[in-house]
């Protein structure tokens, strides 16, 4: 038999701990196919097997098989990357990328209160789309703002830790409701026709509008279910939401007892409803921290109810909205979502936590 022709292939030999990564690497889901596959040719390689035939077995050219054999047999596991690829060398260099993120962070231009790329680029002497990729890199956005108020509310810290034990451990034979009104509900209409949606145009409506006059939406939110109880009136005072929580003690079953969640509304907490409550003693009202309706979940039905029903609706009349809103709640209660609450108390606690330490004098 004549000698073997071509290039000598490199003999593989494996310590037992490269085996075990190189294993690894094969079968982890998150490795790439790439590295998958340079794993499989040295495994391959480590057996024994020659060029041609691990190319057959793993559907690849032998050329591919004898180029990363080789990689591993001289530079070993750091043979399996990718070289660095030949380009242009960096024009921005790491001390400007530093300095546009202080100033960025830091300061402001003289004739705005935010950077724009477009600024920032003429400031720092580069283009308005390193700025902007320098940004997008260190997750700046200097055109955005979130607002926010910290509640002056003393009890606080008692407050969010009764609701959200209220939601994530509601006691047994008990209904958790979440109170609220949607005051000032207007019933409002276009002054033109509404031009429907079409291919390559948004629907289009006029920027004014008439009035109709408005109504009260009054819901009870059940946390369990999503269902809700609801009730509608042209005024919204004391005796309007007695009327309401009357409406609630009708509808819940006798045996059970009412945990209500409400806000910190003057019409909640007078002389009225205070005697109501002491008449009604299987009601338990729970008061949300001042400046915090976030802890209300009727809230987000109240969101549902704006975004999908109300903000892109035409009505002629009250009566034409209150049974627009009826009709949209009948639907919801067919098929309710209850909204799932997950913050215990104490993340909520260390995240407000984290803002105030960030914000000097708050007297917090």
């Amino acid at each position: 038999m004549g000698a073997r022709r071509g290039r000598p292939t490199s003999v593989v030999e494996l310590s037992g701990e490269e085996r075990e990564t190189l294993e690894r690497w094969a079968r982890r889901p998150k490795s790439s196919q790439a590295l998958a596959l340079r794993c499989k040719i040295v495994l391959a390689a480590a057996q024994g097997r020659h060029n041609n035939e691990i190319a057959a077995a793993l559907g690849c050219h032998a050329a591919t098989v004898s180029k990363w054999r080789n990689r591993f047999a001289s530079r070993r596991l750091d043979g399996l990357s990718d070289d660095p690829r030949p380009g242009p060398p960096r024009k921005i260099t790491d001390a400007k990328v530093e300095e546009v993120i202080v100033k960025t962070l830091e300061s402001a231009p003289r004739d705005a209160t935010h950077w724009s790329t477009r600024s920032m680029a003429a400031e720092a002497g580069i283009s308005a789309w390193s700025v902007h990729a320098i940004w997008t890199a260190f997750g700046l956005k200097p055109h955005l703002v979130h607002e926010f108020k910290v509640s002056p509310d003393p009890q606080f810290i008692d407050k969010i830790r009764d609701i959200a034990g209220l939601y994530l451990n509601p006691p047994e034979a008990a209904v958790v409701l979440c109170v609220d009104e949607k005051t000032q509900a207007r019933a409002l209409d276009r002054t033109a026709p509404i031009l429907p949606l079409m291919p390559g145009a948004p629907q289009r409506r006029t920027h004014d509008y008439r009035r109709h006059g408005t109504t009260n939406l009054f819901a009870a939110l059940d946390t369990a279910s999503g269902k809700v109880i609801t009730a509608m009136s042209a005024r919204h005072r004391v005796e309007e939401f007695r009327k309401f929580l009357n409406l609630i003690d009708k509808e819940v079953p006798d045996h059970l007892d009412v945990h209500i969640v409400l806000d910190n509304v003057s019409t909640h907490k007078t002389p009225t409803i205070k005697r109501w409550a002491v008449r009604h003693p299987r009601f338990t009202f729970h008061f949300t921290p001042t400046y915090s309706s976030w802890t209300n979940l009727v809230e987000r039905w109240f969101s549902e109810l704006t975004t999908k029903w109300l903000r892109r609706g035409t009505h002629t009349s009250v009566r034409d909205l209150q049974d627009s809103i009826n009709a949209w709640i009948d639907n919801w209660n067919n098929d309710p979502k209850p909204f799932t609450w997950h913050k215990t108390a104490d993340q909520i606690l260390d995240t407000l936590a984290s803002y105030l330490h960030r914000i000097p004098q708050t007297g917090h």
